[in-house]
């Protein structure tokens, strides 16, 4: 008992507040293009722009034990697998091409901390106070516990790096996504020391969801798009449920465990409504419904995708 309210009710509380699907925060939306806040000399020093590690067996194997309780928490092998395969490299560049995001540095299960501290210095888009503290704090991270054992796939504002050690689409387009999401910002580094704050990732998280799951749609493969609804929303879930947990302390692993839970009965009952057929994107002379990013509603079709990343909030 927790205030008189039992821990097994508390848990169902993120659950059905990520079932509310009509308050969705995770509705597909595009990321509006409507700049690029862009380091020359970072996008000097980006060829190429995927790099790829070592297969090193030991330390890979290693790394994928690790990785169990992610495999387990969102109900995937692939996740922390150390494996990246040639599909997911190929859907990822795809979407850095889509997006030109060519400033952008991704590390496929790679350890290379000499170029991500020589990428923090050339990294001006984001101002230097930022990264010379937090900036610092952010890579030495990566230095002393490397992901290639670690895992946590994730994107480096300060460095505009994508690290990626699981071989799920979904996650490796989430983290470009997150890449996409910052490179429109004013102020990066303020925007990248927010998300240190409580509650705030909860923004952040689903601003870049949301824009994968407008892009999946857009491809035509039903099993991609099923699975970023099956990955997208117990990961978020992970933060709801670490946002509750912070306002209700006593019952922080309930609600952490109830966000996951109810991420994956929301994604679940989401993907339901995916067409098993391949969707036919828009051609120009369909008619011109409106794109509108504040009146958007329903599927998005490739051309949709297209004019909403190139509008502005």
């Amino acid at each position: 008992m927790v205030s008189g309210l039992p821990v097994n009710k508390l848990s169902t509380i993120p659950l059905l507040l990520i079932a509310l699907l009509g308050c969705n925060p995770l509705t597909p939306h595009a990321i509006p293009l409507s700049q690029r806040k862009a380091s020359p000399s970072l996008m000097a020093m980006n060829s190429p722009p995927i790099e790829r590690g070592k297969p090193r067996p030991v330390l890979d194997g290693v790394g994928w034990v690790v990785g169990i309780p992610s495999k387990i928490l969102l109900w995937n092998k692939r996740i922390e697998n150390h494996r990246i395969s040639p599909e997911t490299e190929a859907t990822l560049r795809d979407y850095l091409a889509a997006n030109q995001l060519d400033h952008v540095k991704v590390r496929l299960n790679q350890y290379r901390p000499w170029d991500d501290w020589r990428r923090l210095t050339v990294n001006r888009s984001v101002a230097w106070p930022w990264r010379y503290s937090l900036g610092v704090f952010s890579v030495l991270g990566e230095t002393l516990i490397p992901g290639r054992i670690f895992g946590a796939d994730h994107f480096n504002p300060y460095t505009n790096t994508v690290h990626l050690y699981s071989d799920v689409p979904a996650i490796a387009l989430h983290e470009a996504a997150h890449a996409k999401d910052f490179a429109r910002r004013t102020y990066p580094g303020t925007y990248a020391a927010l998300y240190g704050l409580p509650i705030v990732p909860l923004y952040h998280e689903a601003v870049a969801s949301s824009d994968v799951l407008a892009y999946v749609e857009t491809l035509g493969d039903p099993d991609l798009h099923r699975e970023a609804y099956h990955v997208l929303y117990p990961a978020y879930g992970t933060y709801l449920g670490s946002a509750m947990g912070f306002g209700y302390p006593p019952a922080a692993a309930p609600l952490y465990y109830g966000g996951v839970l109810g991420g994956h009965l929301a994604g679940r009952l989401q993907s339901r409504t995916i067409s098993d057929q391949p969707r036919i994107a828009e051609s120009p002379s369909d008619s011109e419904a409106s794109t509108n990013s504040e009146s958007f509603s329903g599927p998005v079709t490739e051309r949709q995708y297209g004019e909403l990343s190139s509008q502005s909030r």
